[in-house]
């Protein structure tokens, strides 16, 4: 299986990688704006809607750029290189997802063309509270109302609510079985009954209590059960996420490694100790690891497959490394790994997040283990049994 990056997909990275480094290559330059609302760089964003990367996986007659899993991964990994705050997995990959998935021609046009141009920034209102990863809906109801719809109910946390433009919300249809009737809907931020706290989460980013009283919206496609659309939505961006959270590692080892080639302790650097060294290989092999499955769930994705298995396996492994990479990052540095200062600190805390906004490595692994029967038994020294 061919992992490496054709030319085109290279400069992509590099013009991501160069703009972002741009904005936030200083970690005080991130901390800055993340202390501010809505917690990202408006200016940033702008300039990612001008290189097309707001558009990238739309199809051209919605105003994208018709690129694929392969070119989003690349983005997610470069957004993670530098912890960007920039919501593209939950604008882009999420929302927009959803839009373009199951959205009319209008609705397509107008959320991600705006999406696309940088002059609108939609927001999945899904999570809901004392519930866990699921893809169906709950707390919310959407009731009909002559030729449009009214939601009740709350969501929590909704990444970047306060700030969307629009929200993509989950509803349950009125009067049928909730596991079963899981709608889509569109309400306008500035909608009658939609009341929205922002607030500031661990990692710097934003979130936002959503609650929707007799709220008016409109129908996502032509409605009906969107529970496999949601879940779909959701496992491409747990790739997407895991890509992210890759990049964030590789940044961390990188931090780490010159901080054992530069730290002296008892008069030699600590690169000296072998059992510093051995620590930051280990740390290596669980990155490589994680990025070789990432990759192959975007390939898988690409291809048309499994997506939500290969998202689970995914995340799986990713939440393993990153817990693996933050944990080791901070103690080989000491105390000041945790200090608000430095950044590897600020790292650890966004692997932290990553791996539970959609459901963490337990969870992944759960879901995994409830199929594992549906698996052909492997005899190593011969073919598979029946």
């Amino acid at each position: 299986m061919n992992f490496t990056y054709d030319s085109e997909q290279n400069d992509l990275r590099e013009a991501v990688r160069g703009l972002l480094a741009r904005a936030y290559g200083d970690s005080e330059a991130r901390r800055k704006i993340a202390e501010t609302d809505p917690g990202f760089d408006e200016k940033t964003w702008s300039r990612l809607a001008e290189m097309g990367i707001l558009g990238l996986p739309f199809a051209e007659d919605d105003g994208g750029m018709g690129a694929g899993p392969v070119e989003v991964a690349i983005v997610a990994e470069e957004i993670g290189r530098v912890i960007a705050p920039e919501p593209f997995v939950e604008a882009v990959v999420l929302a927009g997802g959803l839009v373009a998935a199951v959205g009319s021609a209008e609705q397509r046009s107008e959320v991600l063309g705006g999406l696309a141009e940088g002059g609108l920034l939609p927001a999945f209102a899904h999570a809901e509270p004392r519930t866990r990863w699921s893809a169906s809906a709950s707390a919310v109801t959407a009731t009909k109302a002559g030729e449009g719809w009214t939601l009740t109910g709350v969501k929590e946390p909704v990444p970047h609510g306060a700030r969307a433009d629009v929200l993509v919300v989950s509803a349950v249809l009125a009067g049928d079985d909730p596991t079963a009737r899981t709608g889509l809907f569109l309400v306008q931020g500035d909608a009658e009954g939609l009341t929205r706290t922002g607030y500031r989460t661990h990692d710097g980013g934003r979130a936002a209590h959503v609650e929707f009283a007799g709220t008016p919206a409109v129908a996502l496609g032509e409605g009906g059960d969107a529970t496999a659309a949601i879940e779909t939505a959701l496992a491409t961006a747990r790739i997407a996420y895991s890509h992210e959270a890759i990049g964030a590692m590789d940044t961390a080892l990188r931090i780490t490694s010159e901080y054992l080639k530069t730290r002296k302790q008892f008069g030699v650097t600590l690169n000296k100790f072998q059992a510093l060294t051995f620590r930051a290989a280990d740390m290596y092999v669980s990155i490589e690891l994680a990025r070789s499955v990432a990759l192959w769930a975007s390939m898988v994705q690409d291809a048309g497959g499994d997506v939500a298995a290969a998202a689970d396996r995914a995340r799986l492994v990713t939440s393993r490394a990153g817990r693996h990479i933050g944990e080791e990052a901070i103690q080989l540095h000491g105390g000041i790994g945790v200090t608000a200062e430095y950044s590897v600190g600020h790292y650890t805390s966004r692997l932290t997040a990553i791996d539970h906004v959609l459901g963490d490595g337990d969870w992944a692994l759960a879901r995994l283990a409830r199929t594992v029967g549906d698996s052909p038994t492997v005899d190593p020294l011969g073919a598979p049994y029946a």
